[in-house]
């Protein structure tokens, strides 16, 4: 496969970055900043740059890593998985079309100086010219560009240097006329200006000695355009009287005519009309990327990416973007195209320094020769500074970030996740996270084992049933020399007292006692028996567990009853008020397995893992991992063998991993299972609580900790989702 040469130094670098970020910041949002913040816009620029910083390390780290997958979309979309990587294409996407279609309707006010013409068919009429250059691919040549560069440079240095001493320090004055919220109000406004910063990611791969100029281009440019920004911003307001410029669409050459006259006005008119074209071309060649690339990862249509095979190009994602484009010219205010673009860029931008993290913090190959500084919190900085950035921004960059959240949310939901099985490597940064505190929590809790279990009989006259139940009881509390709690529970009608039902044993109970008591002996655990009536079975459960002290509940899980079914499963009820943890058992015999299941990929609960490691013990048996083999993404399938590894150190029985089909292609037939309890609070936001299971054909053991141990929505919610 051929490689691009790098032939790219540290000049290339810094002209290619400069010359993405000069354009409509200069020209055109000076003047609507001014009337958001005043003179204190000269500060709002400055702390712009300052807020980019983060995002130029995040970016130039991940650039020396990947330096052949040029776009943030893509290291988003690596760094995050599918679904912000979604979130990001499409926001960097209207980011990159508000941008364009901004210098167009910036830039057309500065032509209009020297021709009497209507301002939105001129813009329209540019617009539509730059699609067709687009899609019958005429490119710039990098000279043209460079040109451009010069011509911009030296046309705002003669205004600058020569406005600076016409300057008045009057007009200074009231610097925070507008307070804080103007401030920052104004800085979200200019963000904007230093979005293309970080445009040389995209030719990483022909920059030579990419670990040090990529760094070194980014954050010079950086420095160099935000003293540049802030110096004519500051030259601006000083040779103009207060408030003459705030609102005007040609800020620069208001300045220029000023204090340079007629031949000022036209050197700026010059630049700013080459800068805005330019900047309006870029916009709308790299933004209709956008679409063709998440088309080619299968988050769009197929046709996006379809190159044309006339003209070599991307038509269908260049006339979408277009389209997109004329839109906004046509019906969208300026000021708002202005703060939609720098919402977009702002939350962008926080992505870029959260897929940092997760790149770090996942297992995927990630070896950049640059390192941010300050990692995490230069990365926790930006994202949570540029988030804060946001809210200040109105309800039109709110409301438009929102409505571009949640409908590319809709869209992944909807189109890409019955088509991609990837994930990024924050969804395993997380999921070794979380792997790691569940283990912690397995550890501390093996010294918590059961020393009095409540076996709950609910069913009268079944000798083996109780067997079962009271067997697997003692094999819970023998590590502990634990004692078990027999008792029968008896439910008679609301009508009959209770007096009548207790006063005389029946020979029932006493066969129970006798039973109970062989069984006592033959299994080497204490097992006090017990007969309870009451009018409510549920309540008498819980009421005597209460009374009692049980660490353990063990109950079958009956099936419903009609009047179950109108009125709730009695069990259910047991489960949510009892003051201990519960285990429900479908029980199908029970003597001494060897082989024990856990169901699900992990995290176990420290309550499953438990009790499996007690009956496999007692049986001189082994765990079963399961894991679901037709489920896992490779990634996945990695960190969940780590997990199910370290989890095995800690156990004292032999632990084995299966994989296991889920549609009943291959046979499972183990001796026993245990399986986490659903857990309500997530069953209204998810399908089932795990991975779905086979039946097993063999007595099945669900548990439920009590509340007090049970993690909290957040943490299920992480447990579902990356396991």
């Amino acid at each position: 496969m051929k490689e691009l040469e790098r032939d790219l130094g540290l000049p290339s670098v810094l002209a290619i970055s400069v010359g993405a970020m000069i354009g409509s910041g200069i020209f055109i949002l000076p003047a609507l900043a001014l009337k958001i913040a005043g003179p204190a816009v000269i500060l709002a620029y400055l702390l712009a740059g300052l807020l980019v910083v983060p995002a130029a390390l995040s970016k130039s780290e991940m650039a020396t890593a990947m330096p052949e997958a040029g776009g943030t979309y893509i290291y988003i979309e690596r760094g995050m998985g599918p679904l912000l990587g979604t979130i990001a294409g499409a926001g960097t996407w209207f980011s990159l079309s508000f941008k364009g279609a901004l210098a167009l309707v910036g830039g057309v006010p500065y032509l209009l100086l020297l021709f009497d013409l209507p301002l939105k068919p001129v813009a329209l009429a540019l617009a539509a010219l730059l699609i067709l250059v687009n899609v019958v691919g005429a490119k710039q040549t990098g000279r043209l560009q460079v040109g451009i560069v010069v011509v911009m440079l030296a046309a705002l240095g003669w205004f600058a240097a020569g406005s600076a001493p016409s300057a008045q320090t009057g007009n200074y004055a009231d610097f925070f006329a507008d307070g804080i919220g103007g401030l920052l109000a104004a800085t979200g406004l200019v963000f904007v200006s230093y979005a293309g910063v970080t445009k040389v990611a995209s030719v990483a791969e022909e920059v030579e000695d990419p670990g040090r100029n990529i760094p070194l281009g980014i954050l010079g440019s950086l420095a160099f355009t935000t003293v540049l920004y802030v110096a004519i911003v500051a030259v601006l307001v000083g040779v103009t009287d207060p408030g003459s410029v705030a609102g005007t669409l040609t800020p620069v050459a208001v300045a220029a005519e000023v204090t340079l006259g007629r031949a000022g006005v036209v050197a700026v008119i010059l630049a700013a009309i080459l800068a805005l074209v330019s900047t309006a071309n870029a916009g709308i060649l790299s933004s209709s990327r956008y679409p063709f690339a998440m088309s080619r990862d299968s988050l769009a249509p197929p046709s996006l990416s379809a190159v044309s095979d006339r003209f070599g190009t991307p038509v269908n994602s260049i006339t979408l973007t277009g389209v997109v484009l004329l839109v906004l010219i046509a019906f969208v205010p300026i000021l708002d195209i202005a703060k939609l673009a720098s919402a977009f860029q702002i939350m962008v931008f926080a992505l870029i320094n959260l897929a940092v993290v997760a790149f770090r913090e996942g297992s995927a190959e990630y070896e950049p020769e640059f390192s941010s500084p300050l990692y995490p919190w230069m990365q926790v900085f930006g994202a949570v500074t540029g988030l804060a950035l946001l809210t200040q921004m109105g309800t039109v960059a709110l409301a438009g970030a929102a409505l571009i959240t949640v409908a590319s949310v809709v869209w992944y939901l909807v189109y890409v996740r019955p088509r991609v099985r990837r994930e990024g490597a924050a969804t395993d940064a997380i999921r070794r996270q979380v792997g790691r505190e569940s283990l912690t929590e397995v550890e501390t809790a093996r010294a918590e084992a059961p020393r009095e279990v409540l076996v709950a009989l609910t069913r009268a006259g079944d000798a083996d049933r109780e067997r079962s139940l009271i067997s697997m009881a003692a094999d819970l509390v023998r590590p502990d020399d634990g004692r078990v709690v027999a008792v029968r529970f008896q439910e008679i009608p609301d009508q009959a007292p209770l007096t009548d039902a207790v006063t005389v044993q029946s020979e029932s109970d006493i066969s129970f006692e006798t039973r109970t008591e062989a069984l006592a002996d033959e299994l080497g655990v204490a097992v006090e028996a017990d007969e309870i009536v009451s009018h409510d079975t549920k309540h008498a459960v819980v009421n005597f567990a209460d009374e009692r002290g049980v660490d353990t509940v063990l109950t079958e899980h009956e099936p419903l009853r009609l009047r179950s079914r109108l009125l709730g499963d009695p069990i259910d009820w047991v489960v949510r008020h009892a003051p201990c943890d519960v285990l429900l058992v479908d029980n199908r015999g029970y003597d001494r397995p060897e082989g024990v299941v856990l169901s699900g990929a992990g995290p176990y609960p420290p309550l499953s893992v438990n009790v499996a490691e007690a009956i496999a013990a007692a049986g001189d048996g082994h765990v079963s991992l399961w894991y679901p083999a037709d489920e896992h993404t490779d990634q996945q399938r990695r960190t969940v063998d780590d997990y199910q590894s370290e989890l095995s150190e800690l156990l004292s029985v032999p632990v084995r991993g299966r994989s296991l089909r889920t549609d009943g292609g291959q046979p499972f037939r183990p001796d026993l299972l245990v399986r986490r309890g659903a857990d309500d609070r997530l069953r209204s936001l998810l399908q089932g609580d795990g991975p779905r299971f086979p039946s097993p054909g063999c007595t099945t053991v669900t548990v439920y900790p009590h509340e007090s141990s049970r993690p909290s929505l957040s943490r299920r919610l992480l447990e579902r989702l990356t396991f």
